[in-house]
């Protein structure tokens, strides 16, 4: 059981099998979620950096290009891998709720909700990820790797339909704020594909930070130039004038919160399927829960089901795994999540026999008692979140995915900065694994990946909410059991299951709803409506079913490869 990627370039008529081609090469490939990041993790790996450096500075790109959906100051969850030492490992990249944080806050002041707004801010972590991931990865300054961020800011990138699309849907959003409105509805009104979208402060931000770098690391080397970045974001002018903007408007982020915060580097979890050993972050985040469904799936054969039925295990695996999720998943650091037991063998062969192949376990089965209000379609999935993988000529490989949004948050004046909204994915809930808590981690949908069968690396991961895990395991399904090319994996039909509390809140549900994209197969949609999924259509390649974006190693032929979802406007390169 391995990572197959079968060179087929045509189907059973002569066509392609995918709208784009696998990238291929053997000196290093770099994909993303959007073409201008890769353009910039492309051209640092050009100029010698190493896949952390090119990671990096698409990471940093993607805040600028995509900052409806990343934000400089949001999440970063990052996994490496160094060829050198074989070790992998996680970098959190997700802030803390601030020590003025409560629970009692969102119970007596909020009943029991957490609003849209300033209330809702964790610690900025990204920033101290990216600077981690070069102190200890990478070979470059933060300065030469947010060179391309830089321009793309000051001098502008021409607006794209998607991006376009996001901020007029909520472009009352970014009118609550004075500071959000100057910068994404330019003029009073939202961007129109092909005109240019420029962002001074957000530039400024990134420049400070890189002089600051540039003035001590002339004086104390490389490492004390980091230190400086890191130290202009979390203790110096950055720092009070986030903290001054939040203490004036109400809101909870103090300056001890960012001086006294550090990203953690620590091992992965790890779930051997066959011979493939598949690599999440720890349970702060849902990566866990793709570990979960492979255990669950492991054993069943599903290659050698019909597409319906296929679906319909994939389907229940999905849903049985995110059951665990909501009952167990938060930060380690407060709260002991049995990670041991829910990977077991015995644990995934009980909920394996719980998969009745010739009907769908109801949403009231799953839920006893009833586990969230039902939720709004139109709101699923989460539409926050990019990410980027990289793999250099050493086998050095990274995996990260970036996230937070400018819309349901105030910018912080004359800084272009979210701080990070993650709270929305906390629960004012008394006795829930991921409550609000002081110096807690909400639990984090964002969730890179990577897979190793020894001859094989891979890395992957998505944006999409509750969508990345779903994505995710069909994409890795249909690498190693359906036999397709990487390109052609990212781009086949999915299903995607909403019958669980949403991660954002209010976290309502959709009970047994399923949707179909159209080209998931002849059939696929009838025939789980037939097993009792309440199932809705998706277009072919709809946006909201992912955009997953993967690299690739083959040890033996030393052969690179990276491809890119048509869903979003990722793309890959290399050669």
């Amino acid at each position: 059981m391995s990572i197959d990627s079968v060179a087929t370039v045509a189907g059973a008529g002569g066509g392609p099998v995918a709208m784009r081609p696998t990238i291929r090469g053997r000196r290093h490939v770099v994909a993303s979620g959007h073409y201008l990041a890769s353009q910039a993790g492309f051209a640092v790996l050009e100029a010698g950096g190493n896949a952390i450096d090119a990671g990096v500075a698409a990471g940093l790109a993607m805040a600028v290009v995509q900052s409806e959906f990343v934000n400089l100051a949001g999440v970063a969850p990052i996994m490496v891998h160094m060829a050198g030492k074989r070790e992998t490992v996680c970098i959190s990249g997700l802030g803390w709720w601030p020590a003025a944080a409560s629970l009692e806050l969102f119970l007596e002041r909020h009943g029991g909700a957490i609003p849209e707004g300033i209330l809702r801010t964790v610690v900025p972590a990204a920033p101290d990820a990216w600077i981690t991931a070069l102190e200890r990865f990478g070979t470059m300054s933060l300065g030469d790797a947010a060179g391309a961020a830089i321009r793309f800011a000051r001098e502008g990138f021409v607006m794209y339909p998607l991006m376009a699309e996001l901020i007029g849907a909520f472009q009352e959003g970014y009118r609550r704020w004075p500071a959000n409105a100057a910068i994404y509805l330019p003029g009073g009104r939202a961007p129109e594909t092909g005109e240019v979208f420029r962002q001074t402060d957000l530039a400024g931000v990134l420049q400070h930070m890189a002089d600051e770098e540039r003035r001590a690391a002339a004086k104390g080397g490389r490492e004390a130039g980091l230190e400086a970045a890191r130290a202009a974001f979390y203790r110096g002018d950055i720092a009070a004038a986030i903290c001054d903007f939040h203490a004036a408007e109400g809101g909870l982020l103090g300056r001890e919160d960012l001086a006294g915060f550090r990203v953690e580097v620590e091992a992965p979890l790890c779930y051997r399927y066959g011979e493939l050993d598949v690599y999440s972050c720890p349970p702060w985040c849902q990566g866990p829960a793709l570990l979960q469904m492979l255990a669950i799936l492991d054993g069943v054969g599903s290659a050698a089901l019909d597409s319906v039925a296929r679906a319909h295990v994939v389907l229940e695996a999905m849903k049985l795994a995110f059951v665990d999720r909501e009952r167990h998943y938060g930060d380690p650091r407060f709260h002991e999540v049995p990670m041991a037991a829910l990977l077991s063998p015995a644990h995934a062969a009980r909920q394996r026999a719980a998969i009745d192949p010739a009907r769908a376990r109801r949403h009231g089965e799953l839920w006893a008692g009833g586990a969230a209000a039902v939720g709004d379609e139109g709101g699923v999935p989460g539409l926050d979140t990019s990410y980027v993988a990289a793999i250099d000529r050493h086998g050095n490989a990274f995996s990260a995915t970036p996230s937070d949004v400018s819309y349901d948050t105030p910018v912080v004046p004359g800084t272009g900065l979210c701080p990070s909204s993650r709270g929305s994915q906390s629960w004012a809930v008394a006795g829930h694994p991921s409550a609000v808590r002081a110096g807690a981690r909400p639990r984090l949908t964002p969730a890179p990946a990577m897979a190793d069968d020894g001859r094989r690396l891979l890395a992957f991961g998505t944006p999409g909410g509750d969508m990345q895990c779903q994505a995710m395991l069909q994409v890795l399904l249909n690498l190693r059991e359906g036999g397709m090319e990487l390109q052609q994996a990212i781009e086949a039909g999915r299903v995607a299951s909403f019958s669980f509390p949403d991660s954002f809140a209010p976290h309502g549900a959709l009970p047994d709803r399923v949707f179909v994209e159209d080209h998931a197969g002849d059939g696929v949609a009838e025939g789980l409506r037939g097993l009792g999924h309440d199932v809705r259509p998706w277009p072919a390649f709809s946006w909201r079913a992912g955009g997953v974006c993967a690299a690739l190693l083959d040890r033996e032929s030393g052969v690179l490869e990276a491809a890119a979802d048509a869903r979003r406007p990722c793309y890959a390169l290399g050669w």
